[in-house]
């Protein structure tokens, strides 16, 4: 399944363009936050491509300090082409040393056995405020 893939990669700190692979060439992406860019916070910004999704993974490591992130999955629930991934993240932000620590749910669409969606609601107060100088 590729959902399960694609949480194995994460898990397994595979490389943005391996992440990227798991995606249809255009992508409905979005992140739970009021604007499509935030200055504070690098990987919150519009994405529509395969190409986009190896960015964000990229953007995201490089803000983050290696080793200190951390992910619980606690349900995945799965109706059709459909899954929403619930859990909770944690991550150091290298630029400021602080650290978030945010629930979330991500949902997911897979067409012909790629992701074409990736919707993310967390708290993105927390992340922005951890990112903030």
């Amino acid at each position: 399944m590729v959902v399960d893939e694609f949480l194995n990669r994460i898990a397994t700190g595979a490389g943005p363009e391996e992440v990227a692979a798991l995606y249809a060439e255009k992508v409905d992406w979005r992140v739970n936050w009021p604007r499509p860019e935030h200055a504070d916070v690098p990987w919150i910004r519009p994405r529509s491509t395969r190409a986009d999704v190896a960015d964000h993974h990229r953007t995201l490591a490089a803000a983050c300090v290696p080793g200190e992130g951390s992910a619980g999955i606690s349900r995945i629930l799965i109706d059709g082409d459909d899954a929403v991934v619930i859990g909770e993240t944690a991550q150091t932000v290298r630029a400021t040393g602080k650290r978030f620590s945010t629930s979330f749910a991500l949902q997911l669409t897979v067409l012909d056995g790629l992701i074409t969606r990736h919707h993310v609601y967390e708290d993105s107060l927390a992340v922005a405020e951890a990112c903030a100088s």
